[in-house]
């Protein structure tokens, strides 16, 4: 009887062979070349968004002022502009001013110090104070541009960067952009700190969100955004969150110290407020003024221009109810605890500052007609077309973000041209 001879053992495979650590350098350095080159490309593309937007602007101002003898560049630093220039040559007052007649007005302390301290740098180059004013709008707004998009690309994919650049700087009081204003830097401050914030860098969070503060009192939405996520932090137990607490309470401070810096100034503890209330008839009123106004506009509007900003900021709010869900990014990292049920809603500290700030416009009394510039750094407002137009078809987006920047720059020409009051 012949018997089964026992099973040769089986041979292990033979290992993968390791890869040589040269090679392993090489790919990783190949790998980060082509991922700067892209940002690289991105970034071209990016400034030229802006610039092309910009100088499409220039044309239609130009072509709609005509042969007025008001040049473009008085347009571009016109109101506002004029008192940023002043605040940065001069310096601020000391006291309340008046006018002849003993009733008070508004003067330079009405207006945060983080724009004329830009102003006075560029100056120092050797520009004329109000050339430096317009390139501090242009430079800081492309550098609002560039973390736009970055930011974009952190809450999904280069394509939502791309659309929120657009929707950016086509919106219609885009115009600011351009003048002698804040509001691009005031931007540039707030996606900086938080996209800072949500890459977890909370010493530069909380350094950029002391620079907003100290540029718009807007800057102290950004401030409890940036404690809303220093307070994420703590609950995930993230590594630093001691540094998230510092970055927020180094950016509480912006606001609150130049408003006490001005009343000490003055001498009265309520200055700021009593000169923003006298020059401007800036007032919180939580919103009774806004609704008034959009009342008053609906039912009985009697101007185009009345009509669009109701418009405007009806839009604005229902693009910001929009905005507040959007979808996770597929590589996010799991949410652990009760932030589970925050999948699936726009990143909490952009949805508290969107929400903040787009308060701070619908509930403060003021010049109707200046409430569209003012939105123009909420940023809520873009996030949920932004999702929508990326995800849609190509040739869709381009039409669909076409024909609103259209639409956007000549409104925004039209209020520095042809409207004769303050934006």
């Amino acid at each position: 009887m012949e018997t089964e001879s026992p099973p040769s053992p089986v041979e292990p495979a033979p290992a993968a062979a390791p890869v040589p650590p040269v090679r392993r350098l090489v790919a990783k350095a190949w790998r980060a070349l082509v991922a700067r080159r892209v940002a690289l490309l991105d970034a071209v593309a990016v400034l030229a968004i802006f610039l092309g937007t910009r100088a499409v602007q220039l044309l239609i101002v130009a072509w709609m002022a005509g042969p007025d003898p008001v040049s473009v560049k008085d347009r571009l630093l016109k109101w506002d502009g004029g008192w940023f220039v002043n605040v940065a040559t001069q310096g601020y007052a000391h006291g309340y001013t008046y006018d002849p007649s003993g009733q008070m007005n508004g003067n330079g302390l009405a207006f945060f110090p983080g724009y004329p301290m830009l102003i006075r740098g560029i100056s120092a180059l050797g520009l004329e104070a109000r050339s430096a004013a317009l390139w501090a709008a242009w430079i800081a707004a492309g550098a609002a541009c560039l973390l736009l998009h970055r930011f974009g690309i952190a809450l999904r994919d280069r394509r939502l960067g791309f659309v929120l650049v657009t929707l950016y700087c086509g919106q219609p009081m885009s115009v600011v952009l351009g003048m002698g204003y804040s509001e691009g830097m005031f931007t540039a401050l707030v996606v900086g700190a938080l996209l800072a914030a949500y890459r977890r860098h909370w010493l530069i969070a909380g350094v950029v969100g002391l620079a907003a503060a100290l540029t718009r009192p807007t800057g102290l939405a950004v401030a409890i955004a940036l404690a809303v996520a220093a307070g994420m932090a703590v609950r995930e137990r993230a590594a630093a969150r001691l540094d998230a607490c510092a970055a927020a309470f180094m950016a509480l401070l912006g606001v609150p110290a130049y408003i006490l810096w001005v009343g000490a100034r003055v001498g009265h503890l309520d200055a700021w407020f009593r000169i923003q209330t006298a020059g401007w008839g800036t007032t919180t009123d939580w919103g009774r003024s806004t609704w008034e106004f959009l009342d008053t506009a609906v039912k009985r509007g009697d101007s185009w221009v009345q009509m669009s900003v109701a418009l405007i900021l009806i839009a604005a709010v229902v693009s910001a109810a929009f905005s507040l869900r959007a979808p996770a990014r597929a590589d996010a990292p799991p949410a652990r605890g009760w932030l589970r049920w925050l999948r699936g809603w726009t990143w909490p500290p952009l949805v508290v500052y969107g929400v903040l700030a787009l308060g701070a416009v619908l509930g403060q009394a003021g010049y109707y007609h200046s409430k569209p510039r003012l939105l123009v750094p909420v940023l809520l407002t873009l996030i949920g077309p932004g999702f929508a137009l990326a995800r849609a078809r190509t040739g869709t987006a381009v039409a669909v973000l076409a024909g609103y920047s259209l639409f956007g720059l000549w409104y925004g020409a039209y209020m520095i041209t042809i409207w004769p009051y303050t934006i």
